[in-house]
């Protein structure tokens, strides 16, 4: 009697095994395959709002690269003084502007962002401490460039170089 119920119940186990590992499998592997769609899914979406990111901060890199910054700033009559608080202050705006950006950006490229753009305040500052400031403002942009031309990296142009490789990863 023992041995009729083993003859039976054991046949239905590896049976029921057979069946359960097999639905088991099935399930983990469609699971595989939704998730490998939702990223393929997933970047199909982030990769145009990463791209607009670093080209938005590109864009702010040379909105406060410090030859393009004296060109738009500048204005007649103005004094050293008043145009070091401009160019401070279109920085700052441009920062502001520009800060939800690094959500999109990789840490490191944040990193080299806010590098670029304190020295290019550190630029002006020290330049302005070699100006009076009731001086023209052409003596401290002159006074800006000559700093610009001594530096070893442009503070911008490291950053936005570093940007267009991360970009190139994007594609290769």
């Amino acid at each position: 009697m023992l041995s009729e119920i083993l003859k039976i119940t054991i046949p239905a186990l590896l049976v029921f095994l057979a069946g359960y590992l097999a639905i088991e499998r099935l399930l983990r592997e469609e699971a595989n395959r939704r998730k490998t769609e939702l990223n393929v899914n997933s970047k199909k979406i982030t990769t145009p709002i990463r791209l607009q990111a670093y080209e938005r901060i590109v864009l702010f890199l040379e909105r406060i690269s410090p030859d393009s910054l004296l060109v738009r700033v500048n204005q007649p009559g103005m004094t050293a003084q008043m145009l070091q608080s401009a160019l401070l202050s279109n920085i700052r705006s441009e920062w502001e502007h520009n800060l939800s950006q690094q959500i999109y950006i990789s840490p490191k490229a944040w990193g080299i962002i806010k590098n670029a753009k304190d020295n290019v305040v550190k630029l002006i500052n020290t330049s302005s401490d070699n100006v009076e400031g009731k001086q023209p403002a052409f003596v401290l942009s002159k006074s800006i460039l000559d700093g610009l031309v001594e530096l070893d990296n442009h503070p911008t142009a490291r950053a936005i170089d570093f940007l267009k490789k991360e970009v190139n990863e994007f594609f290769y």
